[in-house]
């Protein structure tokens, strides 16, 4: 319900719009054929307030600022409601200004990343894209200082309490979560001195993503709370994975976060995933609730993401177009903690070491033996980091050299390890290759054939066929049969 003090304008909005708004507790938006005008409501609530006309005036100035740089012509300008000598009201007219409202361009509810999700889901190129485009905004986005995580634990166990969510369960969950910030405090202390703690967009689920101008673009960053916005990238990034486990699956989520670990190098993210991504379950959980729907759900996946499975190391080789990258991306939402395993791509490493999209072809100065040493010498030393983390990792490489698997298996340290050889005939293997489309290897049919006349030196990794679909076999494989 709009407070009826701002009736009147909420009328002339209407009657702009030829519409009723959309409407959360703390605002509405009224969508016309031309313009959207978005009225913060005059409420005082446990997280905000919104009662003053100079605090809503700030706050939507606060949001065309954070807002305005990732979706350009979106985002427009904050205009005043005033009132004329006549007494009636008009937007950006002459009189006592009695208003403010955001004015931003008009989006149909098919643009709304949330709507194409339920209606078809995402296609692993618009995950590609959603990735790409959260890491850019976050590389946008400069070091800041960090917010106190554990208040901010303890603020949500109150908020769901209040909710109604079962206490005792919400009392476990925050002591179970306060132990794991506890635990990480050193690797979170770290990443907030290099960097990794940013101004950033703080309420980043698919319903605060849509398609602008064709791509996709982020909207409706946090405004009214500095502190929960200024957070680790990882912690932002984790409330889109957690949705998109929620609402696609774990291969959805699992992909857009290995995309992004590609395009930014960020492995050590990983440590702080199973408090991140419950924390965002809780946050769901109890908005949820507030709302009268069922928050169980998402109670259950916060309890069950700080009980992450224990990691481990699987290296996936083989000539090019013998499929290492499909079984990698299949094997990864299957092993290890939420959202599954990192996969860390020798051609991906390549592309970024170059300054490359993972697409983008290199010249032959990206394929030295000096350079290919650093891709591998990176290769290892994310892996490391991802398993110090806690997090499962398939290193995908075609390891022709021993000395490159050797370095692989040793970076798995006490963990267990599982080296997969992929093998099939060579005309297989020169039709894919040939056929091969917008993927980050650039490896062709004259690489695959030199590729093939080279020995590769002793062998002790699991052979597995993949002339036809190696899935299987490799499952089996990773479970201890044959």
């Amino acid at each position: 319900m709009i407070p009826e003090e701002q009736a009147e304008v909420a009328a002339l909005l209407r009657a702009m719009s030829g519409k009723a708004p959309i409407e959360t507790h703390i605002s509405a938006v009224f969508v016309g054929p031309a313009a959207a005008w978005k009225l913060k409501k005059a409420v005082k609530l446990g997280f905000l307030d919104f009662s003053a006309p100079a605090a809503r005036e700030h706050f939507l100035r606060r949001e065309l600022a954070l807002n305005a740089p990732f979706a350009p012509g979106l985002y427009q300008a904050v205009v005043p409601v005033t009132r004329g000598v006549d007494g009636a009201l008009s937007l950006d007219g002459q009189g006592q200004v009695v208003e403010h409202v955001l004015q931003m361009a008009p989006l149909p509810p098919a643009a709304f990343l949330e709507t194409i999700t339920r209606q078809e889901g995402l296609s692993p190129a618009r995950l590609d894209e959603l990735a790409d485009v959260v890491a850019a905004c976050h590389e946008a986005l400069a070091p800041a200082q960090p917010s106190d995580v554990a208040a901010i634990i303890r603020g949500n166990a109150a908020a769901a309490t209040r909710a109604g969510l079962p206490g005792p369960r919400v009392g476990a969950w925050a002591e179970a979560a306060l132990a794991w910030h506890e635990r990480l405090a050193p690797d979170l202390a770290a990443r907030a001195a290099a960097g990794r703690v940013r101004r950033c967009h703080g309420d980043l689920h698919l319903g605060n993503l849509c398609l602008w101008r064709g791509r996709v673009t982020l909207f409706d960053a946090l405004e009214f709370d500095e502190a929960l916005a200024t957070i680790d990238t990882g912690y932002d990034l984790a409330f889109l994975l957690m949705d998109l486990e929620h609402r696609l699956g774990r291969a959805a989520a699992n992909r857009v976060l290995n995309r992004y670990v590609a395009r930014n190098g960020d492995a050590g993210l990983v440590a702080g995933l199973p408090l991140w991504l419950s924390l965002r379950a809780m946050i769901r959980a109890h908005a949820t609730a507030s709302r009268g729907a069922d928050g169980l759900p998402y109670l259950d996946r916060a309890e069950a993401m700080l009980r992450p499975p224990p990691p481990r190391l699987i290296a996936i080789g083989g000539l090019p177009g013998t499929g290492k990258s499909r079984l990698a991306r299949a094997l990864a939402p299957e092993i290890g903690a939420a959202p599954g395993a990192l996969v860390l791509r020798s051609d991906e490493i390549r592309k970024r070491q170059a300054g490359a999209a993972p697409e983008q072809r290199l010249p032959p100065a990206g394929y030295t033996q000096a350079a290919s040493a650093r891709v591998f010498a990176e290769l290892a030393t994310a892996a490391r980091t991802a398993l110090a983390g806690g997090q499962a990792v398939i290193a995908d490489a075609a390891f022709l050299r021993p000395e490159e698997r050797t370095q692989i298996a040793t970076a798995a340290g006490a963990l267990p390890f599982t080296g997969l050889w992929l093998t099939a005939p060579l005309a297989v293997l020169r039709t894919r290759v040939a056929a091969r489309m917008g993927d980050a290897s650039d490896a062709d049919v004259a690489v695959l054939e030199a590729a093939a006349a080279r020995p590769v030196g002793p062998l002790d990794w699991a052979e597995i066929p993949a002339a036809a679909d190696p899935v299987p076999a490799a499952r089996a494989r990773l479970r201890g049969g044959r």
